[in-house]
């Protein structure tokens, strides 16, 4: 089985804000992140304002925070964020998890929280930050956060960000995404979506067992890909060109 635990770098440290109105689970979660030397408690709110004033003053990495909370929730709390650190909820409650998800939540922890399955969320986190510093250094102009293979192959879809929507598909109904300078049009088997995102950087956010690029403006689904011959590949009656530079790594991949 793959090791899930993130690749750290030395000193690497990630800043963590806790947000609930219970004392207890206050307590617990602030015991679990001092346990970890790579996680650094930033503050510990019991409510979403004192919250957001943390997160005005100083970077936060990474947010614990309860979803039923008096005055503002925590969805209200996340969704209302300009800069998004990754988030976890923790709560007691199973009903908001659908709605979580689609605020690009890297986690849902149902009370009460032990600390193995703690640790996987924060291992969730963790890489997401990592692969946003990353994007960071390396200047990308796509804005959406890289999510580990791991975590995409325990996905069957993709959220996509367009037109103020997000739109939910399932890998199965994605058939090739076609890249056009900073834009990229995913070809479903329900609806064309036109989105703000870089082809070079959205392979980063495909598992790679479901999706290869075989040229700079294509990444086609490997499940829908019919027949290839010389350098095409055939979906139904489209054919799309293999690039040279992509052809060795697609027959790898298809072969």
């Amino acid at each position: 089985m793959q090791n899930s635990n993130p690749i750290l770098v030395e000193h690497e440290k990630f800043t963590v804000l806790i947000v609930d109105d219970e004392n207890l689970a206050r307590k617990l979660l602030g015991e679990y992140v001092a346990k970890l030397d790579y996680l650094e408690l930033a503050g510990n709110c019991t409510n979403a304002i004192d919250a957001l004033t943390v997160i005005q003053k100083q970077q936060i990495d990474i947010l614990l925070t309860d979803i039923q909370m008096p005055n503002i929730s925590g969805i209200d709390l996340v969704s209302g964020l300009v800069t998004v650190p990754a988030i976890i909820f923790t709560t007691a409650y199973s009903e908001y998890a659908v709605e979580s998800y689609e605020l690009w939540v890297v986690d849902y922890l149902l009370k009460p929280i032990t600390f193995p399955r703690f640790l996987r969320a924060i291992d969730k986190a963790v890489r997401r930050v990592q692969s946003s510093r990353y994007i960071s250094q390396h200047h990308l102009k796509n804005q959406d956060i890289i999510i580990s293979q791991q975590e995409l192959q325990e996905r069957d879809y993709i959220m996509i960000k367009a037109d103020f929507k997000l739109y939910k598909v399932h890998y199965n109904d994605l058939i090739y995404m076609e890249g056009q300078q900073e834009y990229v049009t995913f070809h479903t088997t329900q609806r064309n979506i036109t989105a703000y995102y870089v082809l070079k950087n959205l392979v980063l956010l495909l598992p790679a067992s479901h999706f290869v690029r075989i040229h700079k403006s294509y990444i086609v689904s490997i499940r829908h890909i019919d027949i290839i011959e010389n350098n095409t590949v055939q979906i139904g009656s489209l054919k799309l060109p293999i690039g040279a530079s992509f052809k060795e790594d697609v027959m790898k991949v298809l072969i």
